[in-house]
C-alpha cells in the first residue's frame, strides 16, 4: 500500500511523485512501457511558464495580468478562468521548486516569441519559454538506458539549435566533452534530472506495470488494478491515485470518436492509447476539451519507424523557411506557412461541403532546388543527394502531375507567390508579419526575408504534409486543485489528473514553446501536493 499512486512517468507523472513526497506522503510510481518519459522525453523539453522566477535577471517584464490576458484574448471561450488562473498562480512557483529541489537546470529561453505575440498579453521579444541544461545520465546508473529515446539522444539544449534559435552550433570541443560526459539534453535531460530527483528520494518506478482499472469504495477511488509482467495485481492507495498517463492519439477508435478531424500522424510514445481516460470515464468523470489536440504538421518517411510504430517527422522549420511554400489538392496556398504548429490545425481540419472532404488534407510542402541545398528536410540532410521519397520534377508542372494536383494551378500560386516574396510582403496571408514568423525561418538573413523568399529554378521538390498530434488534450475535468470531477456533480475523492491526460487547463490554446509541458508540471505538483494533503 501506498499513500499516494501515480501513473505515469512524463513530466507531469514525474513531477507529481516529487511533490506528493516532499509533502509528506509515500508514493508509488507506476509506468507500463518498459521504458521511462513518454512523450516528454521525446520532446524538446521546453517549459512554457509565464511570469517565471528567471525572467526578472534577462530583464523580461511579464505579470499575471498579462499572461491572463493573453490566454483570454487567444480561449474562444473554451478557457475555464479558474483553470487559467490556477496554471498562472501555480506554474511559476512549481517551475521554481522543480528548479531548486530537483537536479534540474533551467536558463530563459529570452528571444523566443510567444506563438500569437500580437495578441493582447504577448511577448514579441520572449521570455516565457523555458530551456534545459544537459543533463549527466551516469549519474542516473543503471536506470539510464530505461529512458525512452535514447537513440534521439543529443549533447545539446534546444536553445543551442536553430530550433530555439541559434545560428550557430557550439563550439566542437565543448560537444565532445559533453559527450564523453553522457549528458543528454532537451526532453531527455528533464527526464533525467526528474527521474533522479525521484530516486534520490525512494522512489523507484515500477515498469510494465499497465494500471487497467480504478479500485472504487462506493464512489471513492481507493488503489488500481495492474496487469503486470507475473499477473494481475491489485495496490491500494490510501490517498488516491494521480492519472498521468498521457493522451489518446495513438488509439484510432478513440481519436476517430472525439476529435473534430482527422488525425493520422502522430507523433508522440505510442503508449498513449487512452488508459487514463478510459479508467476515469468508468469511474464517472466528467469529460472536457475532447475534440482537441496539440495539433502539428507531420511527413512520414517511408520505412522510419520509432518505439515500433511508423514514425511521424514534424515538420517547423522546414515550412517557414524561404524558398518554400504549401499548397491543398487544389494547388493552392491556404495559409501562413510559418504559423504555429497547433493553430494550423484549424486550417488542415477546414471542410468543403460541396466536394465533402479536407481539401487541405493532405497537404504539399514545395521548395525549389536551392532551398534543399541550404536546408535539411524531415529526415534528409541538406544537399544535392534527393532521396526517393522526396517527389521531384524539373518544372512546376511536371511536379503537379507527379503529385496529382493541378499543373496551372501550381505555376500561377508559385509565380503569385513570388512575386509577393520579391516585394517583401505576402498580402494572402501575411506570413512573416509575425515576430514568430521570422524566428523560425533562417535567423540568417534579416527581417521578412528569414522567411517569405521566392522558389527561383528547378527542379522542384515536394513532400507530403499530414496532419500530426503532439497529443490529445481532452479527457477528465478536474478543479484548481487538480481533482477530477464527477459527472454526477463534485468531484470523485481519491482521483487526481495532470498532462495530456487532463482537459487541458488552457483549452485548445497552445501559448509558446513548452506549451503543453509547462501546464503539465504545474498541475503534476499542484495534485502531488493536493494528493498528499487529504486526510487518509
Amino acid at each position: 500500500m501506498h499513500d499516494v499512486i501515480v501513473l505515469g512517468t512524463g513530466v507531469a507523472g514525474l513531477v507529481a511523485a516529487v511533490a506528493a513526497h516532499d509533502a509528506g506522503a509515500s508514493v508509488g510510481l507506476y509506468e507500463k512501457s518498459d521504458l521511462i518519459g513518454g512523450t516528454t522525453a521525446m520532446s524538446g523539453g521546453i517549459i512554457w511558464m509565464p511570469n517565471n522566477h528567471l525572467q526578472a535577471g534577462a530583464g523580461v517584464h511579464d505579470s499575471r495580468e498579462q499572461a491572463l490576458a493573453y490566454l483570454d484574448a487567444l480561449s474562444l471561450d473554451l478557457i475555464d478562468s479558474d483553470m487559467a488562473a490556477a496554471f498562472v498562480d501555480s506554474g511559476p512557483q512549481a517551475l521554481q521548486y522543480v528548479h531548486e529541489h530537483t537536479p534540474c537546470e533551467f536558463s530563459l529561453l529570452a528571444s523566443y516569441p510567444d506563438y500569437h505575440p500580437e495578441h493582447p498579453g504577448g511577448l514579441p521579444g520572449g521570455g516565457r519559454s523555458v530551456d534545459n541544461l544537459v543533463f549527466p545520465y551516469p549519474s542516473l546508473g543503471d536506470w539510464a538506458p530505461k529512458i525512452r529515446n535514447q537513440r534521439g539522444a543529443t549533447p545539446v539544449a534546444l536553445g543551442e539549435t536553430p530550433l530555439g534559435g541559434a545560428t550557430s552550433s557550439p563550439d566542437p570541443a565543448l560537444l565532445g566533452e559533453r559527450i564523453a560526459n553522457g549528458e543528454n539534453g532537451m526532453g531527455l535531460a528533464l527526464v533525467g534530472g526528474l527521474l533522479r530527483a525521484c530516486l534520490d528520494r525512494g522512489i523507484e518506478p515500477q515498469l510494465g506495470w499497465q494500471a487497467t482499472k480504478l479500485l472504487l469504495d462506493g464512489h471513492r477511488v481507493t488503489g488500481v488494478r495492474f496487469t503486470t509482467p507475473t499477473g494481475e495485481a491489485n495496490v491500494e492507495a490510501s490517498n488516491g491515485v494521480i492519472v498521468a498517463t498521457g493522451g489518446f492519439e495513438f488509439n484510432p477508435e478513440l481519436a476517430k470518436s472525439f476529435l473534430r478531424g482527422p488525425m493520422t500522424g502522430p507523433a508522440g510514445s505510442p503508449e498513449s492509447t487512452g488508459d487514463g481516460l478510459i479508467m476515469s470515464i468508468e469511474a464517472g468523470a466528467r469529460l472536457s476539451n475532447m475534440a482537441n489536440s496539440w495539433w502539428v504538421p507531420v511527413t512520414r518517411v517511408p520505412g522510419e519507424e520509432q518505439f515500433g510504430a511508423p514514425k511521424a517527422s514534424l515538420i517547423l522549420l522546414e515550412r517557414t523557411r524561404p524558398g518554400s511554400l504549401m499548397v491543398n489538392n487544389t494547388g493552392r496556398r491556404f495559409c501562413n506557412e510559418a504559423g504555429n504548429y497547433n493553430a494550423l490545425g484549424g486550417v488542415f481540419h477546414q471542410f468543403d461541403p460541396v466536394s465533402f472532404d479536407y481539401p487541405n488534407l493532405p497537404a504539399w510542402l514545395i521548395f525549389d532546388h536551392a532551398y534543399k541545398q541550404k536546408y535539411d528536410v524531415a529526415s534528409a540532410p541538406a544537399g544535392d543527394d534527393v532521396p526517393g521519397w522526396i517527389i521531384s520534377g524539373d518544372t512546376a508542372e511536371d511536379l503537379a502531375a507527379k503529385i496529382g494536383i493541378d499543373p496551372t494551378a501550381l505555376a500561377d500560386t508559385i509565380a503569385r507567390f513570388n512575386g509577393h516574396a520579391d516585394a517583401g510582403h505576402d498580402p494572402d496571408f501575411h506570413r512573416g508579419k509575425s515576430a514568430y514568423d521570422t524566428f523560425n525561418g533562417d535567423q540568417t538573413l534579416p527581417g521578412i526575408e528569414a522567411t517569405l523568399g521566392a522558389l527561383q529554378q528547378g527542379p522542384f521538390h515536394a513532400i507530403k504534409i499530414e496532419q500530426g498530434s503532439l497529443g490529445t488534450n481532452g479527457g477528465p475535468k478536474t478543479d484548481a486543485r487538480s481533482r477530477v470531477l464527477a459527472q454526477r456533480g463534485g468531484v470523485i475523492e481519491g482521483l487526481w489528473a495532470a498532462g495530456n491526460v487532463m482537459a487541458a487547463p488552457t483549452g485548445m490554446v497552445y501559448g509558446g514553446a513548452g506549451g503543453s509541458i509547462g501546464p503539465a508540471l504545474t498541475f503534476g505538483w499542484i495534485a502531488g501536493r493536493d494528493a498528499a494533503a487529504r486526510p487518509a
